[in-house]
């Protein structure tokens, strides 16, 4: 550009001498315009010679130019009108001649509206980020509130779930898992309540039965009866810390099953003749369809398993009753059905019963002993087992329970 306009300077100076024009101030004002060129004109003593508002030259450019040299104001041209000083002589007197370069509305307009788009752009833009950090930012609050308070024990907090987005994902898991710590947390409580009515109510009688032995004028009779109930209560509390001490190795993470391979249907077999001072006493029919079934588990755990579902059905079966036990495999699966006669459990009430000490008082016997872990140590041996347990009505009313266990294809390879 600066080549460009010293060329235009120097091409209106040999244009001048060659018309020879005696106005220098009006062919200049003439000149100025064309070829796209604007020019400023400055005498020896620095006036300005031509009214142009747009080219303003400061003094210290124009006295440069006056002393015979040529200037510019490139370096700052982006805030300011560029332009070259030339200087020349016309009858022994110095000027100083400045050119610019014409101004183009159009591209003036084009630019100005550019600028103004660049505005409207840049605060849209801004006010879309605001709200978008608003639409982003208000859910991460309201999340770090409700952490807040989950951590203070409150686990009824829920979080808008209208979103579709990952804030809405996000909403949807923290509300699931307040929901299940929340469950964990009533768990917790009904648990340590339960444990206490356990051990409390036992305490109590082993407390008042113990002072009543003290009184010396106490019958023989009474004596005999006093140290009975101790006795009963005291195996209460050992068969209680003893389940506690069990359901809790059970529901250990690091608890390695001892697996060794043996007779499910002889286990089964031996068992309900160990029971038989059970059965027999209240005369219980016991019906076993066993086929010979072998299995790779952990013998004692699984023992358990039957022991407990066993007793259980010993237990509720009124006298004269039936306990069938069945077993069959199909394909990779081995089920066990075990059936009694006695009331059977409510059907609303059946997803409940594998919880710790939950019982089923109003279906059963209310007279007969128990804590309700029985059935929580057998789904918890069931689940380790990678099996199923569920229970329904029996085809004569009763209670019937479903176990399944597993083959897993390295094992049948074994047993094969």
């Amino acid at each position: 550009m600066r080549n460009t306009l010293i060329h235009n300077g120097k091409k209106a100076l040999e244009i001048y001498q060659a018309t020879k024009s005696e106005d220098l101030r009006a062919f200049m004002k003439a000149y100025s315009g064309t070829s796209g060129t604007r020019l400023q004109l400055y005498n020896q003593a620095g006036d300005e010679l031509l009214l142009d508002e747009d080219l303003k030259v400061r003094k210290a450019y124009v006295d440069t130019v006056l002393n015979g040299n040529t200037t510019d104001n490139f370096k700052g041209f982006i805030t300011h009108v560029p332009f070259v000083g030339i200087p020349f002589e016309e009858n022994g007197e110095k000027y100083a001649i400045f050119l610019s370069i014409e101004n183009n509305k159009f591209e003036e307009q084009l630019m100005s509206a550019i600028v103004l788009m660049y505005i409207v752009v840049l605060f849209v833009g801004s006010l879309f980020i605001i709200i978008a950090a608003r639409y982003v930012v208000n859910p991460l609050v309201k999340l770090t509130e409700a952490t807040k308070k989950m951590s203070k024990g409150n686990f009824n907090v829920v979080l808008p779930m209208k979103r579709k987005d990952e804030i809405g994902t996000l909403s949807s898991s923290f509300n699931a898992m307040a929901k299940e710590l929340g469950n964990l947390d009533q768990m917790r409580r009904e648990f340590v309540s339960n444990v206490s009515h356990e051990i409390q109510s036992p305490l109590t009688s082993i407390t008042g039965f113990s002072k009543a032995l003290k009184q010396k004028k106490l019958s023989e009779e009474s004596r005999i009866r006093y140290l009975g109930i101790i006795e009963q209560e005291s195996a209460r509390l050992s068969r209680l810390a003893r389940n506690l001490l069990h359901l809790s190795h059970l529901q250990h993470e690091q608890l390695q099953l001892n697996l060794s391979i043996f007779r499910l249907d002889e286990q089964l077999r031996n068992l309900t003749i160990g029971l038989e001072p059970q059965w027999s006493e209240k005369q219980i029919a016991i019906n076993i369809e066993l086929p010979p079934i072998t299995i790779e588990a952990d013998e004692d755990q699984i023992k358990q398993v039957w022991t407990n579902l066993m007793t259980n059905s010993i237990k509720f079966t009124p006298a004269y009753g039936k306990i069938s036990i069945k077993a069959e495999v199909n394909d990779n699966l081995i089920s066990i059905t075990i059936t009694d006669t006695g009331p059977g459990i409510p059907e609303e009430e059946r997803r409940e019963i594998f919880k710790p000490f939950y019982k089923v008082d109003k279906s059963r016997d209310s007279s007969v002993k128990g804590n309700g872990l029985g059935l929580s140590i057998v789904k918890q041996i069931v689940d380790l087992h990678q099996g199923d347990i569920s229970v329904n009505e029996g085809p004569n009313g009763g209670a019937e329970f479903h176990v399944t266990l597993p083959i897993k294809q390295e094992q049948k390879t074994r047993l094969d």
